[in-house]
């Protein structure tokens, strides 16, 4: 049996190391879009403003394709929980590649077995942030008396700069 294992072991790596490309071969260059600090700051504005204007006192994560952490605002007089919250939102909305609410839309329409977050984990108020089809970023807000209303702050946000994404 051990060598079975053995033997099996060594066919898969050779129809790994053939089937792939070359190792001596140079690979191109990748271009990626990134968002810059500049544009992350300029988007977490946006959303301050259009949330203070409403009377709200809201927490903003905005996060590059990486998942690392751009900018980052905690208003005066936003709620603790909004911290984490936040970031949650803008973690969803980047890996999903759609909205926090849609994707706890399709999280509730699922058949168990699936992991739903608690909506207090996880609502609305993440939003990916998109150059034409490619997920550069994500922003999400959270400490408006409900998600559509972090939401629209962080649309806000992403409006200030949509003419540069195009």
């Amino acid at each position: 049996m051990i060598l079975f294992r053995q033997a099996l072991t060594y066919i898969l790596a050779a129809v790994t190391l053939t089937a792939g490309p070359s190792l001596a071969e140079p690979q191109e260059v990748v271009p990626q879009k990134i968002l810059s600090t500049d544009m992350a700051m300029t988007i977490a504005q946006g959303a301050l403003e259009k949330c203070r204007a409403d009377g709200y006192r809201i927490t903003i994560a905005i996060i590059d394709s990486s998942n690392i952490l751009k900018v980052f605002i905690r208003d005066d007089g936003s709620g603790i929980v909004s911290v984490d919250l936040s970031r949650r939102k803008a973690f969803t909305a980047l890996a999903f590649r759609r909205t926090s609410a849609e994707q706890l839309q399709i999280w509730r329409a699922a058949a168990p077995p699936v992991y739903i977050p608690a909506d207090g984990a996880v609502g609305a108020g993440g939003v990916p942030i998109k150059s034409k089809d490619d997920v550069i970023g994500a922003i999400g807000v959270s400490g408006a008396p409900g998600g559509d209303k972090d939401e629209a702050c962080a649309d806000a946000g992403i409006a200030k700069v949509a003419s540069k994404l195009k």
